[in-house]
Parts: C-alpha cells; sequence; structure tokens
C-alpha cells in the first residue's frame, strides 16, 4: 500500500489517477494530448531501449518523490520483464543520488514493483 493513499493497493491509486487524468483532459485536451505526444516520443526504442528508459523513468520518480508515478512505473516494468535484480540495482543508483527521503520511496517503489509482480 501506498504511504500516501495508505488504504489502497497501488493498482487501486494507479486507475483512481488515470481516471482523475481522463477527466482532467475534458478540460484541457491540448495540453494532455501533448503530454502524451512527449510520452510517446521519449519511450521510443532508440539508442536506449524502452525497459532501459523505464528504469531511468523510476529512479526520477523516486528521486522527486512522486508517490503517484510509482504505480504506473512499476507496472511497466514487471510488463517489460524487469528483474528483481535491475529493479534493486536501479533503487541504489536512486538511493545514492536522492539519499534518505528517496531510501523511503524506494521503499513504496519496492513494495508496488511487488504487488504488480503478484507477491
Amino acid at each position: 500500500m501506498s504511504e500516501q493513499f495508505p488504504s489502497k493497493s497501488y493498482q487501486e491509486v494507479t486507475e483512481d489517477i488515470s481516471k482523475a487524468i481522463v477527466a482532467m483532459g475534458q478540460d484541457m485536451p491540448e495540453v494532455l494530448r501533448g503530454f502524451r505526444q512527449m510520452s510517446e516520443a521519449a519511450n521510443k526504442d532508440g539508442v536506449l531501449d524502452k525497459k532501459t528508459k523505464e528504469l531511468i523513468a523510476m529512479a526520477v520518480a523516486v528521486t522527486a518523490r512522486c508517490q503517484g508515478c510509482l504505480g504506473y512505473h512499476a507496472k511497466a516494468l514487471v510488463n517489460l520483464d524487469v528483474t528483481d535484480q535491475e529493479f534493486i540495482e536501479m533503487l541504489g543508483v536512486a538511493i545514492y543520488m536522492g539519499g534518505g527521503p528517496s531510501l523511503m520511496t524506494a521503499a513504496e517503489a519496492y513494495m508496488a514493483f511487488q504487488e504488480f509482480k503478484g507477491r
């Protein structure tokens, strides 16, 4: 469960945020369309593959302490078949770069990853 949303699973938090984003899109379609296009462009395979880019995105989410981001990136990493060791190593870099506050968010990211893996 998320520290920010203690009564909900990461799956529930992700679903709730997705619904809110869709609702916001009704009022600002150009902004969300632009964000979606930027996301698609940034995540295309290039010199870095999608898995590497998604690991970077999760590390940024951890260092930025974006609890709302954790479920999205954990689910994406599970779908990309990221191993436990790859995930843990990425968390180590994020903790190194973000210090103690990132350690707390890294623990939440770990819980989200385990939840989406079905553990």
